[in-house]
Parts: structure tokens; C-alpha cells; sequence
């Protein structure tokens, strides 16, 4: 056992024994920490430092993967919590914070003109797919990227365990940046597609102006486009990449980065189709929980006073321009490249003839956390995120390539390891 996570593998046993995987969440979950080497529970966080179960401190670029913007237990946002819970958290009627945050959301984002909230962002993509289909009264759904758990989304990938066939069949995945894949998919099921879901950007931009064509496409063919702006909302600019690229969807969902952690999701769009929500069953005892909302509403407010986004971006740059500059310094191109926008960015590891890339993120792992660094390959840049946390995270993979670069280079990776690598797994992106 590894005595600097002795509490985290104690407790991990524990959870087992009550919890499948130990976790509510499959990306916080074991399948992604190799054992023996990673941290598993997290006590506490602040700007953007975390404290693990063994008290070993790290700068997280997680950050609740994603959720966090404008880093952890932020004082405005706190503040707003702590002044709503004297009112009360849930109640028998609506609470008028629902429509300030709905008109909140309106005034941010292009596509919005009605707003209906969740909590997850599954149940608000899960909502947008049956406001689609009632509208529009077909059946199949044409998806790119991740759209979490729910039935009609997750039949379609290597998790698709308990979905009815036929629900799969109605979920069909196209290739970020390949048209011809979403033409063939309007070809293979004519007047059949409701909607098109995908994420406007994650690992990689959009190139050829491929937003447009996914647009126009989807509605020469009657479908609805729907951005799943659940990361990219609220990060990448305040109206999410609908703004950022100047594509507007007919709806879009949201969550994460929306209330700085706390459990919203919301589906915003043109009010003709929002307003089959009437009609359609979409509802929660908690939709309208004030606490969440409280948090949203300073979350936004925040974004609009404070330039919080350009400095997210500034910060992001350093990260992604450092990493460039340390793959060239250390000759490990043919082991690492950098993608994604600088406010989630991605250090890509390569497949190799000699070793896989999930060996290879292992010992990567393994060296970042023993060094104070949580991440599992993104930088989820935060507002909390200062040069002297830049500087250590570049610092950090400084020490870490020339390791990884020797263990690949000379065949050594095994006697680096403390652990066993990690197994093959669904992969969201």
C-alpha cells in the first residue's frame, strides 16, 4: 500500500462494499485512478486547490469536471447560498428566483427565449431530445459526442447494457468535422431524424465551417439542431459557442459551469418549440430548488461584472503555448500533442507500437498526482487559476516528460509503474 493514499484505498474498500464502482459518478469512479498510485476522496476545496482524504494537497484541473468556472467555494456565490437557505431551500409554489435566473440565461445566451431547468446535464439534454421529437413527431436522433446516461443517448455506445434494442436503433453517432457522415445518416433514414445533438466543440474546433453546414443540413431536412452546451456554456464565452462561433442553435442545453458546481442543467430555445414543455412531461420536485438557482443567479452576475471568461482564457493560453513549448523542448511529440480550446484543453497521448496510450496514462498519472497536480489529461481552466498555479503545472509536466519520454523511449515503462495500468474503457470523447 501506498502510505501517501492510505485513507483514500481504506476508504475505497469501504465504499465498495455499498456503492458499485465506490463512486456516484463513473468519471470520478476507480475505472479512471490506477490503484495504488491516485487519490480517491476529496475533503474540501478552495480556489483552485483540493485536499484529498490523506490531506495531500493539489491544484485541480478537474475541477468537478468542469463545474467549476469560477473556482471552489467562491465568496459570491457562496454568499448567495448562505442568504437564500434562510428563506428556505424547496417549497409547495415556485419561487420567483426561478424566472430571474430564466430571465438571467435569456438575456446571456442568443438562442434563448424560454428556459425549463433540471439538474443533471442529462436531464436537460433528455428533455431537449422529447421536446424535438414531439415537435417535430419523428422518431431517430443523429448524435456527436457526450450526452449522458439516459436511455436514447448511451444505447448507442460500448455502455449500452440494459437499453432495449429498439431504442437503440433510433440513435444513430456521426464525426465531429465530417459532414458526409451526418448526410449519410439523413440519406439512410429519410423524414425520420427529429434532431441533431451534438457538442459545438470539445477536443477538437470546428474546421470548414462545419457548425454552418451541420446547420444548414439539419434543417434542409426539417430536423431541430441542438448544441449541448453543458462544458462550453458559460466557459468558453457567456453565451456558450452558439456566441463563441456565431452559430445559433434552435435549442441548447446547459449545466456545470452554469451555477459554479452546483446541481442545475437548464434547456433554453425558440419559444415556439419551448413552449411544447407544456405539453410534453418534463418536471422535477427539485427543478426549481432555490439553493442551485441562488447559485446560478451570482454565477452569471458574476460573468457579466468581472472579466472572468478572459482570464480564464488568458490563463488557458499560458497552458496550452507552455505545453507546446515543453513537447518540442523534450522531443515527446511522438508521445503527446495538445488540442481544445484554452479554456479546456487536452494533452492527448498516443497509441504507440510499444506501449498503449492507457499505459502510458498511467505512469503519466501516477507522476502528476504524487507532484500535487489533479488531472486526468483536460485543463479545465477556473477563474481561481493564477500564474503561480501555471507556472507549477508546467513546471510539473517539465519533471514529468523526461520520465515518460526515457520509459517509452528505452522500453521502461514497466520499471517505472507502481501499479497495474488501467483497462480499456468506454471512452466519452
Amino acid at each position: 500500500m501506498n502510505h501517501r493514499y492510505q485513507n483514500s484505498e481504506n476508504l475505497l474498500a469501504r465504499a465498495l462494499e455499498t456503492i458499485p464502482l465506490g463512486s456516484q459518478t463513473f468519471s470520478k469512479s476507480k475505472t479512471q485512478y490506477p490503484f495504488g498510485v491516485s487519490p480517491y476522496f476529496i475533503t474540501k476545496g478552495l480556489g483552485s486547490h483540493v485536499w484529498d482524504v490523506d490531506n495531500n494537497e493539489y491544484i485541480d484541473f478537474i475541477n468537478g469536471l468542469a463545474a467549476i468556472t469560477l473556482g471552489y467555494n467562491d465568496p459570491d456565490v457562496t454568499a448567495a447560498v448562505r442568504e437564500q437557505i434562510e428563506d428556505g431551500v424547496i417549497f409547495s409554489l415556485p419561487h420567483p428566483i426561478e424566472m430571474q435566473v430564466a430571465e438571467k440565461l435569456i438575456e446571456i445566451v442568443p438562442c434563448a427565449e424560454m428556459v425549463r431547468f433540471g439538474k443533471n446535464g442529462s436531464d436537460a439534454t433528455t428533455g431537449a431530445i422529447r421536446l424535438a421529437r414531439a415537435y417535430t413527431k419523428k422518431d431517430h436522433v443523429a448524435v456527436c459526442g457526450y450526452h449522458g446516461w439516459h436511455d436514447w443517448y448511451i444505447g448507442s455506445t460500448a455502455r449500452n447494457l440494459g437499453v432495449p434494442v429498439e431504442v437503440q436503433k433510433l440513435t444513430h453517432t456521426f464525426i465531429y468535422n465530417d459532414i458526409e457522415s451526418l448526410h449519410q445518416i439523413f440519406q439512410q433514414y429519410p423524414d425520420q431524424i427529429a434532431a441533431v445533438i451534438l457538442e459545438p466543440m470539445n477536443v477538437f474546433p470546428p474546421k470548414d465551417n462545419f457548425l454552418e453546414k451541420v446547420q444548414d443540413l439539419t434543417h434542409q431536412h426539417n430536423a431541430i439542431l441542438i448544441f449541448d452546451e453543458t462544458v462550453t456554456g458559460f466557459r468558453v464565452a457567456k453565451g456558450g459557442a452558439q456566441e463563441y462561433f456565431g452559430v445559433i442553435p434552435d435549442l441548447a442545453t446547459f449545466g456545470k459551469g452554469l451555477a459554479n458546481g452546483y446541481p442545475i442543467s437548464a434547456v433554453a430555445g425558440k419559444a415556439d418549440i419551448m413552449k411544447l414543455m407544456e405539453e410534453i412531461f418534463f418536471s422535477f420536485t427539485f427543478g426549481g430548488e432555490t439553493l442551485s438557482l441562488a447559485a446560478a443567479l451570482a454565477t452569471m452576475n458574476k460573468l457579466q461584472k468581472l472579466p472572468v471568461l478572459e482570464k480564464i482564457k488568458e490563463q488557458g493560453d499560458k497552458v496550452v503555448t507552455g505545453l507546446k513549448n515543453l513537447i518540442n523542448y523534450y522531443d515527446v511529440d511522438h508521445i503527446f500533442s495538445i488540442s481544445g480550446h484554452p479554456t479546456w484543453s487536452f494533452i492527448l497521448i498516443n497509441n504507440l507500437e510499444v506501449y498503449t496510450q492507457l499505459q502510458i496514462k498511467t505512469l503519466f498519472l501516477q507522476e502528476v498526482f504524487k507532484r500535487g497536480i489533479l488531472t486526468l489529461g483536460s485543463h479545465n481552466i477556473s477563474y481561481a487559476h493564477n500564474d503561480v498555479e501555471v507556472e507549477r503545472l508546467l513546471a510539473v509536466y517539465g519533471e514529468v516528460f523526461p520520465i515518460l519520454k526515457d520509459a517509452v523511449d528505452n522500453c521502461l515503462l514497466e520499471k517505472y509503474l507502481q501499479c497495474q495500468t488501467l483497462e480499456p474503457l468506454f471512452k466519452v470523447r
